[in-house]
């Protein structure tokens, strides 16, 4: 049988010399960054908020600002506290609070500030990360049906501003559409998504 060879001067040559250029090329990029990942260099950000500390209760500066039930219509006498609820068999802790509502029920900004992620997958599905104004603290809404058209990273909010509507992707229940809300004091600017668990439920009461 006769060696089959390429030339550059064929279209398939062309297009053959291209695929094996762009898989050395991915080769290249993904030693690269498996490299920096094992120096420390670069972070891949978590599906969920990381606890940098110890969760605890509201500072009296949060507790000032009255931030608004994050989801339409639920009075505070619906809520439930379960942040120190045990997860995953007990092997973690909940450090959030679930808002059971209707599917599709708004979800609100709880204040003014800025969103800094929109991130699909993991156990909180749909999700939105949220810093205040001065970045200080972070809010973190899970398990959303769909975003609020338009929305964006980047993007500023006002308390109130629709961010999307309650549902039940990731590993929410399919018959339990609710909020998971999260909330956490920033301990790295430049890591907004770790920090302090700090549980909303006496924001409230």
């Amino acid at each position: 049988m006769a060696r089959r060879t390429f030339s550059l001067h064929t279209v398939s040559g062309l297009i053959a010399c291209g695929l094996v250029a762009g898989a050395l090329l991915a080769v290249v990029v993904i030693g690269w960054r498996l490299a920096l990942l094992a120096r420390g260099a670069i972070e891949v950000m978590p599906d969920e908020p990381e606890a940098s500390s110890a969760a605890g209760e509201p500072q009296p500066d949060l507790r000032e600002r009255s931030l608004l039930i994050p989801v339409q219509g639920v009075a505070p006498a619906a809520l439930t506290d379960n942040f120190n609820d045990a997860r995953a068999g007990g092997l973690r802790v909940h450090h959030a609070l679930d808002i059971m509502a209707a599917r599709g029920t708004p979800v609100l900004a709880v204040e003014d500030g800025r969103i800094v992620r929109l991130h699909h997958g993991g156990a909180g599905g749909i999700t939105v990360y949220q810093l205040d104004a001065a970045g200080r603290y972070g809010y973190y809404y899970a398990h959303l049906e769909r975003y609020a058209d338009g929305l964006a990273e980047g993007q500023k909010v006002t308390r109130g501003d629709l961010l999307g509507y309650v549902g039940t992707t990731g590993n929410a229940p399919p018959k339990a559409p609710h909020l998971h809300f999260a909330i956490y004091e920033v301990a790295d600017p430049k890591r907004p998504w770790r920090g302090r668990p700090i549980d909303p439920f006496p924001l409230w009461r």
